[in-house]
């Protein structure tokens, strides 16, 4: 399997419903195939700031690079830029 775990740091000038959205498009984004578990949510610790999670697991790394390079990964990528900045693990279990 191969875990997939964002903690995007919302941006303090960004509305509550532009973060909404933007967490319900992350969440579209665990309908792809080769996703077995998917997990978008807003962290109750609000001491650093809003942090959207996401919690992902994958097939395998082929699963995982199939779905990086999709067209609704780019375009929901593209978004959370001009929302927040990101820190992105990755490993294999």
């Amino acid at each position: 399997m191969f875990r997939h775990v964002v903690l995007f740091r919302v941006r303090d000038e960004v509305t509550d419903p532009d973060v909404s959205a933007a967490i319900d498009e992350l969440r579209t984004l665990g309908a792809s195939p080769g996703v077995l578990a998917w997990t978008v949510a807003l962290s109750l610790d609000t001491r650093k700031g809003r942090v959207i999670v996401e919690d992902g697991t994958l097939r395998d790394r082929a699963a995982f690079e199939k779905w990086r390079s999709s067209e609704s990964h780019r375009k929901v990528a593209e978004r959370m830029a001009g929302l927040a900045d990101w820190w992105v693990a990755d490993w294999e279990t």
